[in-house]
């Protein structure tokens, strides 16, 4: 591919013009699209916008389990058989005594999360209070993941001090039911609307390799980007044992294909860079099992991840991410108390090891173990 291909795609997207499906296409499964250019395309998008900066998310699984809905993807559905530890809502003081945690360790905003349809009432009433104390006593942002919501129940919300509603589209409108029964994508959709409705800022995005076609990465993609969302998080499907989604479906022979491979992630995240020039794009879930080595590319067209894990999985250590950001040449936004103290963090020292004469001369530490003891 030459040059002017790459050029156009950062041309285009800087002067907020839609990529046509086929040129997203082509992004997400071109030969002759090479990565590094792409990369560099799509980062040349997010540095205008964003600079070198990332922020950094940690998640409060706030409740875990006892969840009605079906959801194939998740471990917390009712239809999982996946052996998770299950708990009611968590006390105030403990998701006080972690929103404390989130904001000394540096993270930027602090995101609640919670199983089942969504909130009573009652329950919306209480989690207006917390978010209301948790604002009251840390210069943090607060996010909240809590199922279908209303109107009203958004504006309590967000008199309460709530920074961004997250309710993510997870794939497009024709595959949804494909990977839930229980609700629809019109009523996740109109969830972010209520919530734009009264002025609170979106956090919605997609789950990649849930047996979709790439027309499905491209119309949510689209999707996200007519909903004007504030923040977008491209998840990549980790198939725990005992979701319905990683086992086979003897019904309609349907496997979801669960060896997403680094390149194709990564062309994943410069596309939503493309068609979402302006928003946060956080690499999220999955990145580790799926990046792998090449987990450090996703900061070229990505500008935010979590630490300390996701839901129900666990992710890299908080040092080992910092460590990544920095060497990369990013920079971590934090709150402002906390950008002195995290940039002055040294970097784990490690002791360098000395090859022992086993790894050194294999050959003769094998001819030693052969030598028998001599019989008196």
């Amino acid at each position: 591919m030459n040059t002017t291909f790459y050029t156009e795609l950062t041309t285009n997207s800087l002067q907020g013009k839609v990529l046509s499906d086929a040129y997203c296409e082509e992004i997400l499964t071109g030969s002759d699209v090479e990565l590094l250019p792409l990369l560099d395309a799509a980062y040349q998008v997010r540095k205008t916008y964003f600079e070198n900066e990332v922020q950094l998310h940690i998640l409060n699984n706030a409740q875990n389990g006892y969840c009605p809905e079906d959801c194939g993807y998740c471990a917390q559905a009712s239809s999982a058989t996946t052996d998770i530890e299950a708990y009611p809502l968590k006390p105030d003081a403990e998701i006080l005594e972690e929103a404390k945690r989130a904001y000394e360790s540096g993270a930027y905003r602090y995101c609640l999360v919670m199983s089942g349809r969504g909130p009573s009432g009652n329950r919306v009433a209480h989690l207006a209070e917390l978010i209301q104390t948790v604002k009251a006593r840390y210069p943090i942002e607060v996010c909240l993941s809590a199922g279908l919501i209303d109107m009203e129940s958004a504006h309590l919300l967000k008199t309460a001090g709530l920074d961004r509603l997250n309710h993510n589209l997870n794939t497009s409108e024709a595959h949804y039911p494909n990977i839930c029964s229980t609700h629809t994508y019109q009523d996740r959709m109109e969830t972010l609307q209520a919530a734009q409705r009264v002025g609170l800022a979106c956090c919605s995005g997609v789950i990649v390799g849930m047996g979709e076609g790439t027309d499905d990465l491209i119309k949510v993609a689209k999707a996200l980007r007519q909903l004007e969302v504030a923040s977008l998080p491209v998840n990549f499907f980790l198939p725990i044992a005992g979701t319905q989604l990683s086992e086979f479906d003897t019904e309609t022979q349907r496997s979801v294909p669960t060896t997403l491979t680094p390149e194709y992630c990564l062309r994943v995240l410069c596309l939503y860079r493309f068609l979402n020039p302006r928003v946060e794009i956080r690499v999220a879930a999955g990145r580790e099992h799926h990046l792998r080595s090449m987990e450090v590319m996703a900061l070229y067209p990505a500008n935010s991840m979590f630490i300390d894990g996701y839901l129900n999985a666990e992710g890299s250590a908080a040092s080992r991410t910092l460590e990544m950001i920095r060497d990369a040449g990013f920079t971590v936004k934090a709150n402002d108390e906390d950008i002195e103290r995290l940039n002055q963090e040294e970097v784990e020292k490690r002791d360098v090891l000395l090859k022992e004469l086993k790894v050194l001369r294999p050959r003769m530490a094998s001819k030693q173990n052969q030598v028998k003891p001599s019989v008196d």
